[in-house]
């Protein structure tokens, strides 16, 4: 027996192992998965929520989901309910539900430490004059003229700023830290700003909120997070996770960053994402192009492809960026062991069998999954008038074409060998009907004789077909980086115009007639297909999830199963 596959480098993985091993904080594990309720979660956001279950899971520690409900302008229960969902759809359940609002009395209470101690100041600047006070990588910032008042005053003014006596952008409270320092967070940071807006929790409670680097480490603390992972982009704001911490003398919570997950074709900002429903360019967060976990779901993908995919692409301190194809090959590696196969015909071509009884129907034995015994077999109806694709026959066949054309014989899956003798045309030229011979003793797709065809094609019974809508999907953006663009563009200027193809008019197998929403199964020679919530009775909607075509199975052979 071949061993397994050792799993990929996972420096984090060896970070809480070594404190594990040297009974760092009692050798337990704790982490947490802190989205801002501000948008739908993403393929990026499944790398963050595997680790933060997965390696818990692994050393036997919790993770919390923690809400960062910090901008109440953005924010939306929506949002929290689809988080909560795409979670658990992932395969993971929290231990503890908190949001960043459950601690802004605590965290009000810190902020007034920090003033008493003379570590923090309310600053009238407004935020163009702070950020050009902040100066630059090469050059020191410069002071506030109100980073020296008293006490007293910055304890009045914070309290006035709590009580909504100050309009939005005109104060701010800022932490004291050094304006000459080599890392522009640690230059007086921004702790609060004044906002009236209702919050979806707090409602009208608070017009001050905290900033994410003030209310991140703190959150963390108060739940004794042991392991804080986030994306390289925060690896410069460590320093002053740690000084909030030490300066309160709290938990030390550790935080660890990591590469984010990049695809190609493939936009990761919520804030574009949230501009493409609002726009109607896509039909909702759940568009089926859309890389959010809810819109995967709809299409079709499987959480374990994912979860798999997540794995393969491992874990390092360095971003890059990963092809799309990858994600495709582990989504069709998942489906082939688990979806049935059923036969469609999404363009079709009518086929009249001129020599089979025109009234005899018959029962042919299919196989629900080669992949999986246990799938057993289903009954498909077979009878002299049939659908086959379009693009199965040619009349005037190119070299190289094995299918079907006149004089030539195939195999019909199932079903017999025919043999193409004649076709009918509408008034434009178009092939409307192909009669065919068939052959009885091939019954079941060979000859008694031995002899071999080149091709086999699929089919539906006209008599027993259903109809339904098929929906074929490409790649949302057409560039593999969407926000590479012209002067004077934005990234809306790489939407691929053929992302989506609707066929009306596609016919399925009876059997089909009646299948669930989210059931995937495989179009034999077409794809991984999934039914859509859009389907109604009498009219099956399918969304295809993947092409048959596995381009990245054939890069990682010819590299040597390397990815």
């Amino acid at each position: 027996m071949a061993e397994p596959s050792p799993a990929p480098p996972n420096f984090i993985r060896d970070i809480i192992a070594e404190d594990v091993k040297s009974s760092q904080h009692g050798g337990r594990v704790q982490t947490r998965f802190p989205p801002e309720p501000n948008g739908y979660l993403h393929i990026g956001h499944a790398k963050a929520i595997c680790l933060d279950f997965g390696l818990a899971d692994e050393f036997g520690g919790h993770t919390n989901l923690r809400f960062d409900d910090t901008n109440p302008e953005k924010e939306d229960v929506e949002y929290v309910e689809s988080i909560k969902a795409d979670v658990q759809w992932l395969g993971f359940q929290w231990d503890g539900l908190f949001y960043a609002s459950d601690y802004f009395d605590q965290l009000y209470e810190w902020a007034i430490k920090l003033i008493k101690e003379g570590k923090a100041y309310v600053d009238d600047l407004s935020a163009e004059e702070i950020r050009q006070h902040r100066g630059t990588l090469t050059q020191p910032g410069k002071e506030s003229p109100y980073r020296n008042r008293s006490v007293e005053e910055n304890l009045n003014l914070f309290e006035r700023m709590r009580t909504g006596e100050f309009p939005d952008g005109s104060r701010v409270l800022r932490a004291k830290i050094d304006m000459a320092s080599p890392n522009l967070n640690m230059r007086d940071p921004v702790m609060y700003r004044i906002l009236h807006a209702e919050h979806h929790r707090t409602g009208n409670k608070w017009c001050i909120y905290p900033m994410y680097d003030f209310a991140h480490g703190q959150s963390d603390s108060l739940e004794k997070i042991t392991h804080s992972m986030c994306t390289l982009e925060f690896a410069d704001h460590q320093p002053l996770y740690n000084w909030f911490i030490e300066q309160l003398g709290i938990f030390p919570s550790r935080q660890i960053e990591f590469d984010r997950l990049s695809l190609t074709y493939t936009m990761m900002s919520k804030r574009k994402l949230r501009l493409l429903v609002e726009e109607g360019r896509v039909k909702g967060w759940d568009d089926p192009r859309m890389p959010t976990l809810s819109g995967m779901r709809r299409r079709g993908y499987t959480p374990e492809a994912i979860r798999n995919f997540v794995t393969a692409a491992g874990v390092s301190r360095t971003n890059g960026i990963v092809e799309l194809a990858m994600l495709e090959h582990f989504v069709r590696e998942d489906l082939n062991k688990r979806a049935l196969r059923v036969m469609a015909v999404l363009k079709p071509l009518k086929v009249i069998i001129d020599n089979y009884p025109e009234n005899k129907v018959e029962e042919m034995d299919a196989v629900n999954n080669p992949e999986d015994a246990s799938a057993g077999t289903r009954k498909v109806p077979f009878s002299r008038v049939l659908y086959i694709e379009q693009d199965d026959f040619r009349e005037d066949p190119p070299k190289g074409y094995f299918r079907l054309s006149p004089g030539r014989e195939v195999r019909l899956r199932y079903g017999y060998f025919i043999t193409a003798k004649s076709v009918v045309k509408n008034d434009r030229g178009e092939v409307v009907e192909v009669h065919c011979t068939y052959d009885p003793a091939t019954r079941g797709g060979n000859a008694p004789d031995g002899r071999k065809v080149k091709s086999t094609i699929h089919w539906v019974s006209v008599a027993h077909a259903v109809d339904a809508e098929v929906r074929i999907y490409e790649t949302l953006f057409s560039k593999e980086n969407p926000d590479e663009v012209g002067p004077g563009q934005d990234f809306t200027a790489n939407l691929n115009p053929n992302s989506l193809e609707v066929i009306a008019n596609a016919k399925i197998e009876p059997s089909l007639a009646k299948a669930a929403v989210g059931s995937r199964y495989q179009f034999e020679r077409l794809g991984y297909f999934c039914v859509d919530p859009d389907s109604k009775p009498g009219k099956a909607v399918f969304s295809r999830t993947v092409a048959l075509k596995d381009t990245w199975a054939k890069v990682e052979k010819k590299q040597g199963g390397s990815s």
